[in-house]
């Protein structure tokens, strides 16, 4: 067996060289990452082997010259042979630096923090009507839950057995060297108990995805673009962690008569010839119910007109904005010869240049 072919390194590969194909090769055949399977583990031994003999420039040199791994077959006497360095589950780290770093982890390690859930978003198509006077919508809206099968805990109840890592004592010996570390087996977490499987209806992730209608109810005077917030609505949180919210961004369908400027509302209203001229008492439809315009004498085309707290509700206060009329004067396309005389008469009597100087 070569033991450069068994790390994958050339003949001239240097110790930094050794060391980086042994982490590499420790991470994938490890027994910890590999439990239960003999072909890994004979694996990891020949690649414990080719390390330890590389790694020491004596056995190496003896190695290079033909000597094999250790002349005398055994491993050399260190005063620690009353030791059982064969353990179950042991773990033999490159350098003193990983482990140790292994086992100050092992004593600070932490549960993870709760998490807080994902926000949701969605959009809502609202009449003008609608979102004038407020409505309540029935949504249905596919969210995160707590996994109703673990209890969000992400495993699920099992008959307990006996690690088969470290065979129910809750600890791993790490070998380094001649000298022996004891740590809490990773597998098991130092019970010594096999841990329950990942729950099977999520996956072990502790939530799963399921629909729910949500009344969204949004208040009046919600305009193009809004965005209405629903506390608590979005993903549930991970590890008992506070859910998301809901936000509903609302899109309003344009009117064919009124134009939204805030909470101001703006509308052209047609008058006749006659109403502008000799005034006028118009009913007109205001967002908010019918109305009355009062249109004074010699009113121009263009002229606006304000009806105060006729407009859209605030979602802020409830205040109301103001309804702004422009009348536009409208000819009729069609003049009888009476009506032609008239105008004239009209035109003579009223002589004056409504064009000004460049008339």
């Amino acid at each position: 067996m070569d033991l450069y072919v068994v790390l994958g390194l050339p003949h001239g590969a240097t110790e930094s060289d050794i060391k980086r194909a042994y982490r590499r090769l420790a991470r994938r055949f490890h027994p910890d990452i590999n439990p239960g399977d003999r072909m890994a583990e004979a694996r990891f031994r020949q690649i414990l082997e080719a390390y330890e003999t590389l790694i020491d420039p004596d056995r190496r040199s003896r190695y290079d010259s033909g000597g094999g791994s250790d002349p005398s077959g055994q491993r050399r006497s260190s005063g620690f042979e009353g030791f059982d360095f064969s353990v179950r589950g042991a773990d033999h780290s490159a350098t003193f630096g990983d482990l140790f770093a292994e086992v100050l982890s092992d004593r600070g390690s932490q549960p993870p923090a709760p998490e807080q859930g994902a926000d949701l978003h969605l959009r809502l198509e609202l009449t003008f009507e609608e979102a004038l006077a407020g409505v309540t919508r029935a949504v249905t809206v596919n969210r995160r839950e707590t996994c109703r099968t673990c209890a969000g805990t992400g495993r699920t109840r099992m008959t307990t057995g006996t690690c088969h890592v470290c065979q129910g004592s809750g600890a791993m010996q790490t070998v380094r060297g001649h000298m022996v570390f004891s740590r809490s087996c990773s597998a098991c977490g130092g019970s010594g108990q096999q841990r329950p499987r990942p729950c099977e209806t999520c996956a072990g992730i502790g939530q799963e995805t399921r629909s729910e209608t949500v009344q969204a109810r949004l208040p009046p005077g919600v305009s193009d673009g809004d965005r209405v917030r629903f506390a608590g609505k979005g993903n549930a949180g991970l590890r008992g962690g506070i859910p998301g919210d809901l936000y509903i961004t609302t899109l309003v369908a344009p009117h064919p008569v009124f134009r939204r400027d805030g909470d101001d509302v703006h509308m052209v209203l047609p008058i006749a010839v006659h109403e502008a001229a000799l005034g006028a008492r118009l009913d007109i439809v205001a967002p908010d119910g019918p109305a009355r315009l009062r249109v004074p004498p010699g009113t121009q085309s263009g002229q606006r007109f304000r009806l105060r707290e006729r407009g859209a509700p605030s979602t802020r206060d409830g205040r109301r904005g103001d309804l702004i009329v422009e009348v536009r004067l409208m000819l009729p396309r069609v003049l009888d010869e009476r009506s032609k005389e008239l105008l004239r008469e009209f035109g003579r009597i009223n002589g004056e240049n409504v064009r000004g100087p460049q008339g």
